[in-house]
Parts: structure tokens; C-alpha cells; sequence
């Protein structure tokens, strides 16, 4: 069998081009939020890639893309290798966010084709929606619908935070596909992304096989005090919602202290009236819980729903929660797991098992297909943000433990 060979050249030009779609010039970032013009442009530019290598290209019901590589006999279907991540971004990111894991899978592809081998199994390159939910939530939307957490009525009545139906936009950027959704499982599943995170650089390792990701727990809580006059209104005599809302921050804070691997943000606040002589009469927060252990993270959440509880009756206030998303950790796959530890000790390059602080698609496939992750390093654990870096050298390896990771399960033959 001829060895497949990357073509790195054309991977690091594909991740150029894409991110240059949605550049801001003056600031660096790029937005391509999720079914926008500009994430149109986007999905046109991956796919119109798919095309090029001749891959099958299906668009579902919620917009997830799906380019195949057919096996020896044509199938498309059964006991496919998946290999997915997404191309939306958050507002002002960086080029290489979930992008890097959907032009690999093409880099992939492309080493077959390049040498004329027909996989043994179909490959399948995924591209899923609105993976980042910055516009429309919950996050990694279009994996985990695909692996039956939503109905396509679900996702496609889901309202943004513009105001906009998801079925519309999906209409009227021209990728509301009629594959029906779930219809590609895998037999399993990969995925190559940046780490997101300082870990690997810090430590100067270059791949990471990682064996776990932890669990996520989304909440917004919404409390009503009472506005008065800043200057006099007894401290003793306030309803302030500012207070109860720095007060769940603050013990936040205190219970990421007391639970071991527990991480805590409060990401988003508003006061009302948002004046700086006025006791705030409302406030909405949110909060992002997670830790990789279920039972830590349950414990995180408990604690804080009887700290609003006790915040409820000493300071005259009424609190509502709503649940964004909750989401269990993920052990992914023993098996697929050593496959990437082996390929890159085959590529001599150095590697270490590590757990994902970050939700990724590869959570919600794992729920249908045995899965795993590989990262490669981020340059001071910077992401979401224009400063988003990874040397060229390492994603050129990372593409390449992918590739091989792949040869090795699916043992192609020449065509």
C-alpha cells in the first residue's frame, strides 16, 4: 500500500482562507456567527471544497454538512469514520476554533485521494450548526440534535438573541438541507481541535490524546429587588438585586475553592435601572459550572441553588433560575484513545493524555459513537479571541496524528 502523505501546504492555506472570511481588518478577529451572511460565505467555502475532492455532500435538516469519501464499494453509510467539528465563531475569535478539526477531516481525505486509495470504510467530514451558541443556545446544537438531544423542531423554532427563528435563517442563507437529522451514525468518531487552554504549551508537548471532558452546567438567573435612592435608603432597608447578584459571584468564587476541579464564570450581567444613584431593582446573570466529575458538579449546583435560596429570605428579593444547558462529562473511548496515543509514538512526536476543559461535538457524538479528541497546543491557552494562536508546525503534526490515526483504523487498501 502506498503511505498516505498530508499535504500540509494546502491545509494551511484552507485554514487562511476561511479565516479570512468574516475578518475584521482593524482588530484582527473574525465573526462568523452562526447562520449569518457571513457564516454563509463560510459553509459555501467549505463545501465548494467538498466538491473539489469529489466527496458526497449532504446538508440535513438543521444545516449540519456532511462530505463522504465512499468506501471499495460505494457505501456512504454503514460503519463510517466520522471525523467533525464546526466553522461558526464567537463575535471577534480567532481563526482556528473548530475550523482547524473540519479542514483536517478534508486534509484527510485528500491524502486518499492524492494516492488513489479507497478507505475500507466511508470517511464522513461534519461540519455541525451553531456549535459555539452564541446567537441561538444551547451550544453544540447541531451534534447533539444529530445524536437525538433535540428534535428538529426544537432547533428549528429556536428563537436568537436577535430575534430571529433558526428555521428562517437556515431557509434564507440556503442550508436547510433535506437529509433528515441522525441520519449518518458513525461506528466512531474524531475530532482534532486547538486545546483552547495553556496546558500543552506550557508543558512543550505537542499532541494531546485526550481521554475525557468534563461537565458543563449553564444557568441565568434573573432577581427582582426594589429601586430607591441611593443616598437615602438604609443599608439595613435595601432590596438590592446588585448586591444579591455580586453575592452569588463571591460564593461562586468560594465554592470553586471548596470542590475540587470545580471552574465557575459568571460571563454576562445587566442591572436595571442601570443608574449610578439607584438601588437596583433587577439584575440577570449567568453562570457556567463545570467540573469533570458529575457528582462534584451536582454538589456545585446544589450549593448554589441554597445560597439563592438564603439570599431570597435575607434580603427581600425574588429569584428565578432558568437551566441554558446542562450537559454530563464524557469519558471518551479506550480504544480510540491508545489509536492516537500510538500514532504519534509512531511520529515520534511527544504526547500525554489530558481531559478537555472546553464542550466540543465530539460530547454530544459520543452519546452514539465511541469517540475522542486530539489537541495540539494553543499559545498561551489563548482562545476566543483574535490572539488565538497555534504554530504552523503544530497543527501540521496534529493533522498528521489524525491521519494516521485514521490509516491505522481503517487499514485502506490501494485502489
Amino acid at each position: 500500500m502506498t503511505a498516505l502523505t498530508l499535504d500540509a501546504n494546502t491545509l494551511l492555506e484552507h485554514i487562511e482562507t476561511l479565516g479570512s472570511i468574516g475578518l475584521d481588518s482593524v482588530n484582527g478577529g473574525r465573526s462568523r456567527i452562526a447562520l449569518t451572511d457571513t457564516e454563509k460565505l463560510g459553509r459555501d467555502q467549505v463545501v465548494s471544497w467538498m466538491k473539489a475532492l469529489d466527496l458526497v455532500v449532504h446538508i440535513d435538516e438543521i444545516g449540519n454538512i456532511f462530505g463522504i469519501l465512499p468506501d471499495q464499494s460505494g457505501n456512504t453509510k454503514h460503519n463510517a469514520l466520522m471525523i467533525g467539528s464546526h466553522i461558526d465563531s464567537v463575535f471577534n475569535a480567532g481563526a482556528l476554533d473548530g475550523c482547524y478539526g473540519v479542514l483536517a477531516g478534508l486534509a484527510v481525505t485528500k491524502a486518499f485521494r492524492d494516492k488513489k486509495i479507497v478507505p475500507s470504510r466511508p470517511i464522513i467530514v461534519a461540519a455541525f450548526t451553531n456549535e459555539e451558541g452564541v446567537r441561538y443556545q444551547p451550544d453544540m446544537m447541531g451534534s447533539l440534535a444529530h445524536a437525538g438531544g433535540l428534535s428538529v423542531e426544537q432547533v428549528l423554532n429556536s428563537v436568537g438573541t436577535d430575534g430571529t427563528r433558526l428555521g428562517d435563517e437556515l431557509q434564507r442563507i440556503g442550508y436547510d438541507g433535506d437529509m433528515p437529522l441522525g441520519t449518518l451514525v458513525p461506528s466512531q468518531y474524531l475530532e482534532l481541535h486547538i486545546e483552547q487552554g495553556p496546558v500543552l504549551d506550557k508543558e512543550g508537548i505537542k499532541i494531546g490524546a485526550v481521554a475525557n471532558l468534563q461537565g458543563i452546567s449553564w444557568q441565568k438567573i434573573y432577581i427582582k429587588g426594589k429601586a430607591n435612592h441611593a443616598g437615602t435608603t438604609p443599608m439595613s432597608m435595601r432590596h438590592d438585586a446588585g448586591y444579591a447578584a455580586a453575592s452569588i459571584m463571591t460564593f461562586l468564587r468560594d465554592v470553586t475553592q471548596r470542590k475540587s476541579g470545580t471552574l465557575a464564570t459568571i460571563g454576562s450581567i445587566k442591572f436595571e435601572p442601570n443608574a449610578i444613584n439607584v438601588i437596583p431593582r433587577a439584575a440577570e446573570l449567568t453562570v457556567d459550572i463545570r467540573n469533570p466529575d458529575n457528582s462534584t458538579l451536582h454538589e456545585a449546583e446544589q450549593a448554589l441553588t441554597e445560597h439563592l435560596e438564603a439570599l431570597r429570605q435575607e434580603e427581600g428579593v425574588t429569584i428565578e433560575t432558568e437551566v441554558l444547558a446542562r450537559f454530563d462529562p464524557v469519558t471518551f473511548d479506550e480504544h480510540l484513545v491508545n489509536a492516537i496515543e500510538q500514532a504519534a509514538n509512531t511520529l515520534n512526536i511527544p504526547h500525554r493524555r489530558m481531559t478537555s476543559g472546553a464542550g466540543h461535538d465530539a460530547q454530544m457524538i459520543a452519546r452514539i459513537a465511541p469517540s475522542a479528541m486530539i489537541f495540539v497546543p494553543s499559545k498561551d491557552g489563548i482562545s476566543h479571541n483574535p490572539k488565538e494562536f497555534t504554530e504552523a508546525e503544530d497543527l501540521v503534526q496534529g493533522a498528521k496524528v489524525l491521519l494516521a490515526t485514521v490509516a491505522a483504523l481503517l487499514n485502506p487498501t490501494q485502489q
